[in-house]
């Protein structure tokens, strides 16, 4: 089987790894923790890092030191992965899914920018949901597949409205707009390493942040709240949410990689670009001139979708449907969803993702492109 986006294990990982296990270091403390989170602050030109067990983790953490809970709504785009609507409902709250770009797949700022004037108020420097009186204290964009929105428009709308934005960059690590890195834009951002991101360390996940204060508090809630050295002291309910050390040493070997992963995956999407032009309807993400993304998952829309999703997978050439758009899923079907003619549901229906690891061969692509090519 040709992975979709499969792990690259070419570096120092056996090295770290079995340092590890040689020193005994192998739990939630240790010096490639540190490291980790040194080289992921300096990548994200962030000062602080902290290392959470996954992305979903990182996400309910900085929802949590925001005092989120289930009185409140958060803002999120209606296509995502699942992990940024279960990190809002983690705290009680309820997501305010906003409709999707039909372009570049992100939050429609437009509409973003409709919700706000036609269906917020403030009071006393507090954005509030008209209709029902509940606070919205977090706007949580998703730099949907590694692309990004007009960060600045986001930035002064969110100010503009009151709410903090917290980045979900889970996709985003080497993405970045105007120069500046996905998840340093709001207070906090968000990093994934699952085994289908560029990078991996299995599962983890990292915050970044400027502010020291929440830094500090990320790292005393993610291991469990424990406030004295030596006695089992804890002063506030906590979370075990560390990432381990043996996972981290993963982690260091996959950051000092991480340059090469994201040139290969631009790459990818530039030889499937070019084989793919003018191939009956398909057509990619658009990405705005201020946008360098990262290209973590090429995806392809076209009206055959599945006819194509048939002939790649029955090729053994991985490949998948697009995320369901969050309000069709039972759990937020009774959610605020704030759409212009469900355009999440026209994407949703015609994108699909296709093979793309940092080991691909240009061998491999070409006979990917072979197979696509067939249904048209």
């Amino acid at each position: 089987m040709l992975l979709l986006s499969g792990p690259n294990i070419a570096g120092n990982e056996w090295k770290y790894v079995k340092d590890c296990l040689d020193t005994g270091w192998v739990s939630s403390v240790g010096a490639y923790v540190d490291q980790f989170e040194k080289m992921s602050a300096e990548f994200a030109g962030t000062k602080y890092a902290v290392a959470t067990s996954s992305g979903t983790t990182a996400l309910h953490i900085c929802l949590v030191m925001m005092g989120v809970n289930a009185d409140d709504y958060v803002i999120t785009p209606n296509i995502t992965f699942i992990a940024t609507c279960n990190s809002i409902k983690y705290t009680g709250a309820d997501p305010i899914l906003i409709d999707t770009d039909p372009g570049s797949w992100q939050m429609d700022l437009d509409l973003l920018q409709q919700f706000f004037e036609e269906e917020t108020e403030q009071r006393n420097g507090v954005c509030y949901y008209k209709k029902d009186g509940r606070r919205i204290p977090v706007l949580m964009p998703v730099h949907v597949l590694g692309n990004m929105c007009d960060m600045d428009r986001l930035i002064a709308l969110a100010k503009q409205n009151n709410v903090t934005v917290i980045e979900d960059s889970t996709e985003a690590l080497g993405s970045y707009y105007k120069g500046k890195h996905a998840g340093s834009f709001g207070l906090m951002g968000t990093f994934s390493y699952n085994g289908n991101k560029i990078i991996t360390t299995g599962g983890g996940g990292m915050i970044v942040t400027d502010d020291e204060a929440l830094a500090k508090k990320a790292k005393h809630l993610t291991t469990q709240a424990k406030s004295d050295p030596f006695e089992y002291v804890h002063d506030e309910i906590g979370y075990n949410y560390r990432l381990v050390n043996v996972a981290a040493a993963m982690g260091v070997a996959q950051m000092e990689q991480l340059p090469g992963f994201i040139k290969r995956k631009q790459e990818v999407m530039d030889f499937y670009k070019k084989e793919l032009q003018a191939v009956g309807d398909i057509h990619f993400q658009e990405v705005a001139d201020d946008v360098n993304p990262n290209c973590w998952l090429p995806t392809i829309m076209t009206e055959k979708q599945k006819a194509v999703l048939n002939i790649l997978n029955d090729n053994k050439m991985q490949s998948r449907p697009f995320w369901v758009p969050m309000n069709q899923l039972r759990m937020f079907t009774g959610n605020i969803f704030y759409n212009k003619n469900n355009r999440s549901d026209f994407v949703y229906q015609r994108c699909l993702s296709i093979p793309c690891s940092t080991n691909i061969t240009n061998e491999e692509l070409k006979a990917v492109c072979e197979k696509i090519k067939e249904v048209f």
